[in-house]
């Protein structure tokens, strides 16, 4: 490849922040949930297991929104998608701190939800086609320090006001301004779809493979099995571990709100230190090693000696999955072939969108019908199918 395509080819340094910013804001609504949890169902009157009914509501609005993501990038553009969603997050969140009934709420979380689906699925392809293994770590890193974030301000929101309607505004605001940033910023993104030369591979978004092909193989279907097993399982945790410290074990609130901060700090340092060894490691070591990782934190939860081993579980457990999804994604193509990783990744953001209403309202039922303790049991049941299916696959 000569200097010129090389030049060409490198992403331009402002392109790479708007993305690491927009991974941030995309973290930052996720952490807030976890902690908002008891405040938001104590406000509303209405029983545990409604968390469900709210996550299936965001659901609806990301799967829809990420299964057309290829068509409303290429109409749209990535930066105008990019706009829109902040903006549409944005709306949905400050709406939550203003509607009187819960089932308003639910509706606006079908907003949040279709904000959230385009940006990610279509973000996602753009970096897998473009960026390398590392650095999709590491933009993945900043989604971590978004939802790090996110628990933080909520616990200190609850603090300083004694309502959850703090954190939301912060971070509703937050996701306008960057809306207006990705508007003010439309002219960089303007030249991306260009495609690759003659001379140059094909990337993963110059192939046009038909959808019907691409849904009749095997091995895409196993793929999105990953997806939603995996970030199911990475929600649930971030979703109920407050719920389960302070209503099960007797945790003070505060000190559990900064607990499960700690499970997105860590798995965001972890994501930093993978993107640091990412293509010298590879992508099978780093799923496996951390799912291992994971079943051990998770069979630590499960134990629950004492409050310092809690503290110490979800620490490994944030650390050891963090490299998990952006090295599956970044493997896309080798699972399913070039021709169909396009197509896939975006079914993969709609299993995630799926996984992260099924599996986490799934706990909240059976927590309420037997035991939050249950959590954790069912955790390690998914980590350990996750590690099946991936094996499967991968062979």
């Amino acid at each position: 490849m000569n200097i010129v395509s090389r030049v060409r080819n490198y992403p331009k340094i402002g392109l790479v922040i708007l993305a690491f910013v927009a991974f941030v804001g995309l973290g930052m609504p996720d952490g807030l949930l976890g902690v908002a949890w008891p405040s938001i169902r104590s406000g509303f009157s209405v029983p545990l297991d409604a968390l469900g009914m709210f996550l299936t509501a965001l659901v609806i609005g990301y799967m829809t929104s990420s299964f057309f993501s290829g068509p409303i990038v290429t109409r749209l553009g990535v930066g105008k998608v990019l706009a829109i969603s902040c903006g549409l997050t944005g709306i949905a969140l400050f709406g939550y701190t203003f509607v009187p009934a819960w089932w308003m709420m639910v509706l606006l979380g079908v907003v949040a939800g279709f904000g959230a689906g385009a940006i990610d699925a279509g973000l996602n392809t753009y970096v897998a086609a473009h960026f390398s293994e590392g650095l999709m770590q590491w933009l993945h890193a900043s989604w971590g320090v978004g939802i790090t974030l996110g628990p933080i301000i909520m616990t200190l929101g609850l603090g300083a006001t004694e309502t959850w309607h703090t954190g939301y505004r912060i971070v509703g605001g937050f996701q306008l301004f960057l809306a207006a940033c990705f508007v003010l910023t439309l002219p960089m993104w303007s030249d991306n779809g260009t495609p690759a030369a003659h001379d140059e591979p094909k990337k993963l978004t110059d192939y046009k493979t038909p959808m019907g092909e691409t849904m009749r193989q095997p091995r895409v279907w196993m793929s999105a099995l990953l997806f939603f097993l995996y970030v199911g399982a990475e929600g649930a945790l971030g979703t109920w571990i407050y719920t389960l410290l302070t209503e099960s074990r007797g945790i003070d609130p505060t000190l559990a709100g900064f607990w499960a901060g700690s499970y997105w700090a860590t798995f965001t340092v972890g994501r930093i230190i993978a993107g640091l060894f990412a293509n010298r490691i590879g992508i099978n070591k780093l799923v496996i090693g951390g799912l291992l990782g994971a079943l051990t934190g998770g069979l630590l939860l499960v134990w629950n000696p004492s409050a310092a081993v809690n503290l110490l579980a979800v620490a490994i457990i944030g650390f050891s999955i963090a490299p998990i999804f952006p090295a599956m994604m970044s493997g896309t193509s080798k699972r399913v072939g070039e021709h169909f990783a396009a197509n896939t990744i975006g079914m993969q953001m709609t299993a995630t969108g799926l996984g992260t209403a099924v599996i986490p309202g799934l706990m909240g039922v059976i927590a309420k019908q037997v035991s939050l303790e249950t959590i954790p049991l069912i955790l390690l049941g998914v980590y350990a199918g996750l590690l099946g299916v991936y094996l499967a696959v991968s062979k």
